[in-house]
């Protein structure tokens, strides 16, 4: 693979392998990415990688932090938003399917996490996957109290969404033949969650 123009090297060395570190990771998973591969996608060598990140462990770890840390701060954005419960309910699942779709490595490096369960990358996920659905459950318990289904259980029907659109952001070609060419996260959300969805998603 050839190295990026000049113009690339605009961005901080650090930066350029985290980027470089998501697609290969995403594409290859934690054992099958080589460090050569992402160094030569981030117009560096393999030697000036490990001075910046050390190891291929510390490499994935922080590509996969930064990844969440990212999504965490799409998501509080929009739960704190002005407006009532179900606008904002609808807001934080619009942008995390936007995000999804934005940024697919993401979904299929967790997904690529579920169904390997080796190397560092669960106990990584553990760290943020779980605190952020924590925030995610917690917004709807405290904020949805009056709007939310007394009989729903909360985190389950938020996993049953996010790993929707988690699953459909990482299947590519195969989006539009399971999905369709549209996302329903935000009307299943509503008809799991809410008391009295609007008439739009019934």
């Amino acid at each position: 693979m050839g190295r990026p123009p000049a113009s690339a090297h605009a961005t901080a060395t650090p930066e350029r392998v985290l980027e470089a570190a998501e697609l290969s990771f995403a594409a290859e998973g934690f054992r099958g990415a080589k460090l050569a591969d992402i160094a030569d996608r981030a117009g560096i060598r393999r030697p000036s990688l490990l001075y910046h990140f050390g190891t291929k462990e510390a490499l994935y770890a922080q590509t996969v932090e930064r990844c969440f840390a990212r999504l965490r701060q799409a998501l509080l954005a929009a739960m704190s938003a002005e407006g009532d419960f179900p606008a904002r309910l609808g807001r934080t699942v619009a942008r995390y399917v936007e995000f999804l779709d934005a940024e697919p490595q993401l979904a299929r490096i967790v997904l690529r996490e579920l169904l390997d369960g080796q190397g560092p990358g669960r106990a990584i996920l553990l760290r943020q996957v779980v605190p952020l659905l924590d925030v995610v459950e917690r917004f709807v318990r405290q904020q949805g109290r009056a709007a939310v289904r007394r009989d729903v259980p909360v985190r389950a029907a938020v996993l049953q969404i996010g790993a929707s659109a988690l699953m459909r952001a990482a299947a590519g070609s195969l989006r539009e033949p399971l999905w369709g060419a549209t996302c329903h996260a935000h009307q299943l959300a509503r008809l799991l969650l809410l008391r009295e969805p609007s008439p739009a998603s019934s």
